[in-house]
């Protein structure tokens, strides 16, 4: 016999606990898939909102960091955003790329953050993608580098969550003169 809705939520009233425990091991799942590779633009077996809990290693640049997350070392490039190039090969360090770095160690460098994905989970270089929150306080790591004018925006479908967001910070940023906007 075949259990139907209303038979399920009851069982779900019932014995919660084995429920929960289904939902957090198909979560956990979701990112391990994620986590375990790609090729480059696939979703790994991720959908978008998964999230992962991971702590910063390394800062990259303005938009890049190392986490460690699920026992694991991994590139993760910031969604949505693009801060000026200071570690791009054969190019040379453009405008307000130092300070751009130098801002994103402030917010993330050694920190435990949030991870979450938009509809792709990698780049073509393999990097992770994921809007990064920190976890201390919830800031928005991604929103923050552009509200105070350390990056522009970079939408690159389908990985548009906040795309209107960041383009209304980026904005005002330049309205006001902040970062990049009255340095380059």
């Amino acid at each position: 016999m075949r259990a139907g809705p209303s038979r399920i939520i009851g069982e779900m009233r019932r014995r919660p606990l084995p429920f929960v425990l289904v939902i957090v091991v198909a979560l956990a799942g979701g990112w391990q898939a994620l986590s375990a590779g790609g090729d480059g633009g696939s979703s790994g077996g991720a959908s978008a909102g998964d999230s992962a809990t991971a702590t910063v290693v390394r800062v990259t640049d303005g938009d890049t960091i190392r986490v460690r997350v699920g026992g694991k070392e991994e590139r993760v490039r910031y969604i949505g955003v693009d801060t000026p190039e200071s570690v791009k090969p054969d190019t040379p360090v453009q405008c307000f790329a130092k300070k751009a770095s130098d801002f994103n160690k402030s917010l993330v460098a050694g920190r435990q953050v949030r991870l979450v994905q938009d509809v792709e989970a990698r780049d073509r270089y393999g990097r992770l993608l994921a809007y990064v929150y920190r976890k201390s306080d919830g800031l928005f790591v991604n929103a923050e580098l552009v509200r105070r004018g350390y990056a522009r925006t970079l939408t690159i479908p389908p990985n548009v969550r906040f795309a209107k967001r960041f383009s209304t910070l980026a904005r005002q940023a330049r309205e006001d003169g902040k970062g990049l906007w009255s340095a380059c």
